[in-house]
C-alpha cells in the first residue's frame, strides 16, 4: 500500500493543529469596531475552506484584510456592508504557488491572479532575487525584500534564499567543489541574515551552475541554519532522470538534516506509467519520519521548461571555455549531444521558448538549416536560452499529482513561454476535478492552499477561518478554463470571477483593479 490511512490522518491532523494554533485575537475584527473600513460580505457562497472539509453554503464577512465572520448573516446585519452575491459559486482561499519566477519590481503577476493565485514564492533553483541593476549573486536579498515591501505589488510575494547566490556572495568560484571552512562560514552567515530578514528557507538548483559543484559537506552545513529558523529546504535536485531520481531525493533529505525537505517539480524523466509513479511515491514515504514530512510539488504538464544547458555535459559548461571545448573536443561533444537528445525523445521533443528559434522545435530548426540537430546544438551552445523539454509521461505525472503530500505549483513566470505560468491552477481544476474527475473539489483546493501554506510556514493564509488573511477566490468550477498552450503560452485563464488579496479586489471579471493590494510576506 502506497501510504497508510493512519499516516495520512496524522499528516492532515498536524496541518489542522497548526492552523488552529495560528488563530488570532478577533475583538478588533468584529463588525462595528471603531476605525474599520466598511466590510464586504460574500453572500450565499459554497465555502471550500482549504482544509479539505466538506463544502458548505454560507456567507463570509471580510473586514479590513481579514476574515471577520463565517455564517449566515441576516439582511439587517448587512447594512453598511458591500455585498458580493455569490449565487452558490465556490469561495476558496487564494491559491499559493510554491515555485515561481519573476520580479515584482519589474513586472506584474496578472496571469497568476487570473488563475486564482494570490501568493507566489520566488528565489527558486538556487537563485535569490536582487535589485534591478545588480547581479543576483552580488545583490543583498534583504535589500531586495525591503524594496518590494516599499513598492506596490499586485500579489503577495514570499521568497527563499538561493544557494547558488549564497555561494557567489561568499566568494566561491563556480567550479569549486570543496569550499574552505571560512567560505562555508560566510555562506552560513549570509543565509542566516536572509532568514532573519524573513526568507522562508533555502532553494538549491543542483542541476545548474554553480549548484552542480556543491558537495554533501557544503549542503549539509546549511541545513541546521535553515532548521534554526524553521525554514524549508527546497530543491531542484541534482537529477530527475528515472535512474537517478531516488539518489537525488536521498541526497536532499541528507543535506536538509534537521530542516524540512521539499522536492521541487517532482517528476521522473524517461519513466513510464502509473506503477512507476507509485513506486516513487512509496520511496518518498519510506524517507519520512518524525520531524521530516518530506513534501513535494508538481505541475500538470509533460514538458519542463529550462535552459538548453541541461543537454550539455559538465565539462562543456561554465566556468569552462566553450570555444576551447569546441576546438579540442568537438566530436566528443557532438556524440554526447546526439545521444542525450535521442534519449530525451529526439529533436522534436525540444521546443525553443526564446531567441531566434522561439516557437520552433529543434527538429524544425535542423530541417530548415538542412543540418543535423547535434550540429545545431553545437552552434547554439549551453547559453542558448530556454526551451520546453517534452520528457515526461502523462500517466506517471498525473499519478504523482494525486498524492496527498504533493502540492500544485507552476514553476512559471509572467510572460514566460511555457503555458504553466498562466494556466497551471486552472488546468488542475478543469482536468482533475471537472473533465476527468480524479480528486474532489475540496481536496483540489487543499493542495493549492493549506498544503502549500503549511509547507512554507504561512500561519495566517491558506484556509478561510475567522482571523485569517482574506486572500480569496470566487469561481464556478464548471466555467474554469486553462486557455494557455505552447502556441499561445500567455493566454490568461478564465472562470475566476473575483480574486481578493488582503481583503481587496485585485481582479474582477477579468479586469485588474487599480489598487495593488499585495504585500511582501516575511517568515516570522
Amino acid at each position: 500500500m502506497l501510504e497508510s490511512k493512519d499516516s495520512r490522518r496524522r499528516f492532515l491532523g498536524a496541518m489542522a493543529a497548526g492552523a488552529a494554533c495560528a488563530m488570532l485575537p478577533l475583538d478588533h475584527l468584529r463588525a462595528g469596531s471603531g476605525g474599520q473600513a466598511p466590510g464586504r460580505v460574500l453572500r450565499d457562497v459554497l465555502l471550500v475552506d482549504g482544509s479539505g472539509a466538506p463544502a458548505q453554503r454560507t456567507d463570509v464577512l471580510v473586514r479590513g484584510d481579514r476574515i471577520g465572520h463565517i455564517g449566515r448573516l441576516p439582511d439587517a446585519d448587512m447594512r453598511g456592508l458591500r455585498v458580493v452575491e455569490g449565487g452558490g459559486r465556490v469561495l476558496a482561499p487564494g491559491f499559493i504557488d510554491l515555485h515561481t519566477h519573476g520580479d515584482p519590481l519589474k513586472t506584474a503577476f496578472t496571469p497568476f491572479l487570473a488563475m486564482g493565485v494570490t501568493t507566489v514564492v520566488l528565489g527558486q533553483d538556487g537563485g535569490s532575487p536582487a535589485l534591478p541593476g545588480t547581479r543576483h549573486d552580488a545583490g543583498s536579498l534583504p535589500s531586495w525584500m525591503d524594496a518590494v515591501e516599499r513598492a506596490a505589488s499586485d500579489i503577495n510575494i514570499a521568497t527563499l534564499s538561493g544557494h547558488g547566490t549564497l555561494r557567489r556572495r561568499a566568494g566561491i568560484d563556480d567550479g569549486t567543489r570543496q569550499p574552505s571552512d571560512a567560505q562555508l562560514a560566510r555562506m552560513q552567515a549570509i543565509l542566516e541574515a536572509d532568514l532573519r530578514a524573513g526568507a522562508f528557507g533555502m532553494s538549491t538548483g543542483l542541476e545548474y551552475v554553480p549548484g552542480r559543484y556543491a558537495g554533501q559537506r557544503e549542503l549539509a552545513g546549511l541545513g541546521p541554519v535553515i532548521a534554526r529558523y524553521n525554514g524549508v529546504a527546497m530543491s531542484h535536485m541534482r537529477s530527475e532522470d528515472v535512474d537517478d531520481v531516488r539518489a537525488s531525493i536521498r541526497e536532499l533529505v541528507a543535506a536538509a538534516g534537521p530542516a524540512r525537505a521539499h522536492v521541487s517539480h517532482l517528476k521522473m524523466v524517461y519513466g513510464k506509467g502509473e506503477a512507476a509513479a507509485e513506486e516513487l511515491l512509496a520511496f518518498l514515504e519510506s524517507l519520512r519520519g518524525p520531524g521530516q514530512p518530506l513534501t513535494a510539488d508538481a505541475y500538470p504538464y509533460e514538458a519542463s521548461y529550462t535552459g538548453v544547458s541541461i543537454l550539455f555535459p559538465e565539462w562543456a559548461l561554465p566556468p569552462g571555455d566553450y570555444a576551447a571545448v569546441l576546438e579540442e573536443r568537438r566530436d566528443e561533444l557532438r556524440a554526447y549531444l546526439q545521444q542525450r537528445m535521442t534519449q530525451r525523445g529526439g529533436p522534436g521533443a525540444l521546443l525553443f521558448g526564446e531567441g531566434p528559434h522561439a516557437g520552433k522545435t529543434l527538429l524544425q530548426v535542423a530541417e530548415a538549416r538542412d543540418t543535423p540537430f547535434a550540429d545545431v546544438l553545437l552552434d547554439i551552445g549551453p547559453g542558448g536560452g530556454q526551451a520546453a523539454h517534452f520528457v515526461m509521461d502523462r500517466a506517471l505525472q498525473d499519478r504523482l499529482l494525486l498524492d496527498p503530500r504533493v502540492a500544485v505549483a507552476s514553476d512559471g513566470s509572467p510572460g514566460g513561454s511555457h503555458p504553466r505560468g498562466a494556466a497551471t491552477f486552472a488546468k488542475w481544476i478543469e482536468d482533475f476535478v471537472i473533465g476527468q474527475p480524479r480528486v474532489t473539489l475540496e481536496e483540489a483546493v487543499r493542495r493549492a492552499t493549506s498544503l502549500p501554506a503549511w509547507i512554507l510556514g504561512l500561519a495566517d493564509r491558506g484556509t478561510i477561518r475567522i482571523g485569517a488573511k482574506a486572500d480569496l477566490v470566487l469561481f464556478d468550477p464548471a466555467r474554469v478554463r486553462a486557455r494557455a498552450d505552447y502556441v499561445n503560452p500567455t493566454a490568461m485563464a478564465e472562470g475566476f470571477d473575483l480574486v481578493m488579496v488582503n481583503g481587496q479586489p485585485a481582479l474582477e471579471d477579468g479586469e485588474v483593479h487599480k489598487q495593488r493590494p499585495g504585500r511582501l510576506l516575511r517568515r516570522r
